[in-house]
C-alpha cells in the first residue's frame, strides 16, 4: 500500500485487531546528527512561526479596499443583539457564528472598523500555523513541523484571507485542528474522541462546506486500517458532530437563495484552484510569477511522489486525502450546481503546505535551496499584490476619495448595485450629510441583507431638491444579481433624466463607477417651487 508502514515504527492500541500504526522515530523526523540543543532550536522555531503569521496578516491590513462580503460583515456587526438574531432568522444563517463573533469584538473595541474587522482573521490564521507545527510534529517530528508551520505562515493565500473579514480563515483554523485531533485518536487515545466531535461541530457551524473535510478524514482512517474500535469512536464522532450541525443546514437550506454564485467548472478549473492556494493574486500579479510558482511546487510535489518512500507515512495519508478529495467532492457537486468558490476550499491550504514541507524533507538540500530562490521573487509579488488598494473586487477607497476631493456642500449619492449602498452605512462619516436618495430603508430596519430601494415617484421628488447627485454604481456583482441591477440602474437614469441632470463628472475604478451628475440650480428653484405647491413631501 502507498501509505504502508516501514521499519522504524511502533504500534499503538490496546489490541492487535484495534491498533494504529505511527511514526515514531526515522531519519525525516529528526535532524540527521543533530544535537538536543539544535532539535530544541527547532522547536522553538517552529512555535514562533505562528507570530510569524499574524505579523503578514497584520501587515498592510488597512491598504486593501473593503469590499461586498467584508462590507455586508461591517454592516451586520454594527447591528442590535434583536437586529442581528432577526437577520439570521431570515438570511445568511450559514455565516451567523461569525457574525456574532463579530458582534463580540465590536462590542468589546467600542466599535468597528476595517482593521478591527479583518484582525481576527489574522489571529485565525496565526491559530491554524500554531496547530500545523503542531500536526506536523505528529505525523513527522519538529521538522516537519517547523516547515509545514513556516509555509502556510508564508504563503500569500494565507495572509489574503488573513485579512478578510469573513469567517474563511476560522474555518482553515478549526480543520487544522480537527485533523491533529484525528490523529491522536487514531493513535488510540480515546480521550481526543469527544474534542474531535466537537472541532467538526465548530467546522460545520463556521461553514458547512467545511464538513467536506469529513470526507478526506474518512480515506486517511481507510489508509491507516486503525481497527474497529477506533474506527466505530470517530464514526460517532463524526456523527455527533455532524449532528450538532442539522439545524444550521436546516436553517441554511431555507435561505440558499442568499447563497453566492460560483463559476462554473472547466476542465482548467483544476490547475486555477491550486495556483489560487499558492497565491491568489489575481491580474494584479503577473502571469509569469504565477506560473513560476505553480510549476516550483509540482515538481516538489512530484520529488515527494518519487520518493514517497522516503517520507513519513502517516504525513502522507493525513496531507493527500485532505488535499485532494474535498476539492474534488465539490467539483462533482458543481458540475450540476455550481458551488466551486475557491474560497470555500481555503480550508485545504495547511494539506498543500504540509505536502510541501514533507517534499523538503525527503528532497536534497541544494534543491530546497534552490525550490526557496525560485519561490522567492513570487512570493514576495504575490504579498505586495494582494495588499494593493485595488486587489480586491469593489475599490471602495476610491469612492471615498472622490467624494472627498471633489464633492460640495449639499450633494446627495444614489446608489446602484447589489449591496452597493451600505458602502455608505459601512463609512457613515465619510457620508455624513450626504442623503442616500435611492434608499426607503437600511437593511437593519428590514431584518435583511440590502437596502429598501426607493420607488421612482419618491426618487423624482426627492431629486427635485438637489443639483448634484454622485451616482455610485458597482459593477461587480454576482450573475444573479446583474438583471436587477441593470433594471435599477435604468430606472434611476430615467429619472435623473426628467429631472433635468446630465453627467459632468465620471471616474472608474476596480468594481465601481462614480458619475457626478448635475443640474442648473433654477431648476432645483422650481421643483422645489412645485414641490410646495402641491404639498409636503
Amino acid at each position: 500500500m502507498l501509505f504502508a508502514a516501514r521499519p522504524g515504527t511502533t504500534r499503538c492500541g490496546n489490541a492487535s485487531d484495534e491498533s494504529i500504526t505511527v511514526t515514531a522515530t526515522s531519519p525525516h523526523s529528526a535532524i540527521p546528527g543533530a544535537s538536543a540543543g539544535r532539535a530544541r532550536w527547532t522547536r522553538a522555531a517552529g512555535w514562533a512561526t505562528p507570530v510569524l503569521g499574524l505579523g503578514l496578516g497584520v501587515w498592510g491590513n488597512t491598504d486593501p479596499s473593503a469590499w461586498t462580503d467584508e462590507i455586508v460583515t461591517i454592516d451586520v456587526a454594527r447591528r442590535s443583539w434583536p437586529q442581528l438574531m432577526e437577520l439570521l432568522g431570515r438570511v445568511d444563517a450559514v455565516h451567523g457564528l461569525h457574525y456574532v463573533l463579530m458582534y463580540l469584538v465590536g462590542q468589546a473595541a467600542g466599535g468597528l472598523n476595517e482593521f478591527l474587522t479583518r484582525v481576527p482573521s489574522a489571529m485565525a490564521v496565526a491559530v491554524a500555523v500554531a496547530g500545523l507545527v503542531w500536526l506536523g510534529r505528529l505525523l513527522g517530528g519538529p521538522r516537519l513541523g517547523l516547515y509545514a508551520g513556516l509555509l502556510l505562515a508564508v504563503l500569500p493565500t494565507a495572509s489574503r484571507y488573513a485579512q478578510e473579514a469573513r469567517s474563511f480563515a476560522f474555518v482553515m483554523a478549526v480543520a487544522v485542528l480537527a485533523t491533529g485531533a484525528l490523529v491522536k485518536a487514531l493513535s488510540g487515545k480515546a480521550r481526543w474522541v469527544a474534542g474531535y466531535a466537537v472541532l467538526i461541530a465548530l467546522l460545520g457551524w463556521f461553514n458547512v462546506l467545511g464538513l467536506l473535510l469529513l470526507a478526506a478524514h474518512a480515506v486517511t482512517v481507510a489508509l491507516r486500517r486503525p481497527g474497529r474500535r477506533v474506527v466505530l469512536r470517530l464514526l460517532l464522532a463524526q456523527a455527533a458532530g455532524v449532528a450538532a450541525v442539522v439545524p444550521l443546514l436546516i436553517l441554511g437550506s431555507a435561505q440558499s437563495s442568499a447563497v453566492g454564485d460560483a463559476a462554473p467548472v472547466t476542465a482548467g478549473t483544476p490547475l486555477s484552484y491550486f495556483t489560487w492556494l499558492l497565491t491568489p493574486g489575481q491580474d494584479t500579479l503577473p502571469t509569469a510569477l504565477k506560473l513560476l510558482l505553480t510549476l516550483t511546487a509540482l515538481t516538489a510535489l512530484t520529488f515527494l511522489v518519487l520518493r514517497r518512500h522516503q517520507a513519513p507515512p502517516l504525513a502522507l495519508a493525513v496531507g493527500a486525502p485532505w488535499l485532494v478529495v474535498p476539492p474534488l467532492l465539490l467539483l462533482a457537486v458543481s458540475l450540476g450546481h455550481p458551488l466551486f468558490a475557491y474560497r470555500y476550499l481555503l480550508f485545504c491550504l495547511p494539506a498543500l503546505a504540509l505536502l510541501l514541507a514533507t517534499a523538503a524533507t525527503v528532497v536534497p538540500p541544494r534543491r530546497q535551496v534552490l525550490f526557496v530562490l525560485l519561490t522567492a521573487v513570487p512570493v514576495a509579488a504575490s504579498h505586495l499584490a494582494i495588499r494593493q488598494e485595488d486587489s480586491r473586487p469593489w475599490d471602495t477607497r476610491e469612492v471615498l476619495r472622490t467624494l472627498r476631493i471633489h464633492d460640495a456642500p449639499g450633494d446627495a449619492v444614489l446608489f446602484s448595485g447589489a449591496r452597493c449602498g451600505l458602502i455608505a452605512t459601512a463609512f457613515k462619516e465619510a457620508f455624513t450629510g450626504r442623503p442616500d436618495l435611492g434608499r426607503a430603508d437600511t437593511a437593519a430596519g428590514l431584518g435583511a441583507l440590502d437596502n429598501l430601494p426607493a420607488d421612482p415617484a419618491l426618487l423624482q421628488q426627492r431629486l427635485a431638491h438637489t443639483s448634484r447627485v454622485w451616482r455610485i454604481t458597482c459593477t461587480h456583482v454576482s450573475a444573479g444579481a446583474r438583471q436587477d441591477v441593470a433594471r435599477t440602474t435604468a430606472s434611476q437614469e430615467r429619472a435623473l433624466a426628467r429631472a433635468g441632470f446630465s453627467p459632468a463628472y465620471h471616474h472608474s475604478a476596480r468594481g465601481v463607477d462614480i458619475t457626478l451628475e448635475e443640474r442648473p440650480t433654477a431648476e432645483v428653484r422650481n421643483g422645489r417651487a412645485a414641490s410646495d405647491r402641491s404639498g409636503p413631501p
